[in-house]
């Protein structure tokens, strides 16, 4: 059986030796991501969940498969629900890249509804009220300049991988860049929040995925990206595009976490050059032929909207 991006007989002798799975392992890949490449791999008795980075072009600091595992692995007892963590490689030897195992944990697809939302706010908040250092995460991230640092990383960024003009992208950055809030007091930060992200199970959130963004820095950035997802469907599997009240979320997560919310446009303005240059990114791979899936054809037309939302909101 062959499957991209995995070689499944070094593999199995991996997890053998590290005692997670035992003997032969058929696999296949979950269609749907657009950046780290997740499989369900089983060797017949039990079931786990293999992540390991994009084929092909990878910008610089991105799909770090340590700091996944790492801060998964640190959250599990907490009252953010994250899948058990069981093994970790940084052999690119055995499938090409460094990967982590992880607990299958079953969850089903659902459309963002105002109670689902409620939730996923709920968890947001609970995420950035735990001190870092009580969870050994005190040293995960450098929160002075955080903000400023996001602007300029995703600037160099958008850099890497500019393949073509997009209007109005610099001087959103350059909006941005003049004009930084003072932040909060610093939290684990997901970097990527949204309801696709998570495993529903019973309408509440069972499992929150994909940390490979995740640092110690301000949290409203997460929020404000949580929020943009809702208005831009094809960004996230099950948005609703507009039937969710965002003002309504945003109140509720101010409220379960003691935030201060009145500059969230300017985090929203970031969230959308952040998620252009992301889009951007897996554009310019789609056109050199190095995606894996369905799904990445139409990508590139959703930057020029988030470049015109954050006009509007920085």
């Amino acid at each position: 059986m062959t499957v991209p991006g995995l070689d499944l007989d070094r593999l199995a002798a991996r997890l053998s030796e590290a005692g997670v799975t035992d003997g032969p392992l058929a696999a296949e890949l979950i269609e749907g991501g657009k950046s780290n490449l997740t499989y369900i791999v089983r060797d017949g008795v039990r079931t786990v969940v293999v992540r390991r980075p994009p084929l092909g072009h990878v910008l610089a600091t991105a799909h770090d498969m340590g700091r996944e595992f790492r801060v998964m692995g640190a959250l599990q007892d907490t009252d953010v629900p994250v899948p058990r963590m069981y093994h970790f490689c940084d052999d690119a030897e055995v499938v090409g890249a460094p990967f982590y195992v992880m607990e299958y944990v079953e969850g089903t697809p659902t459309r963002l509804t105002p109670e689902v939302g409620e939730h996923l706010a709920d968890v947001l908040a609970r995420l950035h009220v735990i001190d870092p250092a009580e969870v050994g995460l005190g040293d995960f991230g450098r929160p002075e300049g955080f903000l400023d640092r996001q602007v300029r990383r995703w600037k160099r960024q958008l850099d890497a991988s500019r393949s073509r003009e997009v209007a109005g992208i610099d001087e959103l950055y350059a909006r941005l860049a003049e004009d930084l809030p003072v932040s909060g007091a610093p939290a684990i930060v997901h970097g990527d929040f949204k309801l696709g992200n998570t495993l529903i199970r019973d309408g509440r959130v069972a499992a929150v995925l994909d940390w490979e963004m995740s640092t110690l820095g301000d949290p409203l950035t997460d929020l404000a990206l949580f929020l943009l997802y809702t208005d831009f469907a094809d960004l996230d599997v099950g948005a609703p595009g507009g039937e969710v009240d965002v003002t309504a979320l945003a109140a509720h997560y101010a409220e379960r976490s003691g935030r201060d919310t009145s500059r969230l446009g300017w985090y929203v303005g970031l969230a959308c050059f952040k998620l252009a240059v992301i889009t951007e990114g897996i554009h310019f791979r789609f056109t050199q032929g190095l995606t894996v899936g369905d799904g990445f054809a139409g990508i590139g037309d959703i930057v020029a909207p988030l470049v015109e939302r954050g006009l509007r909101e920085v």
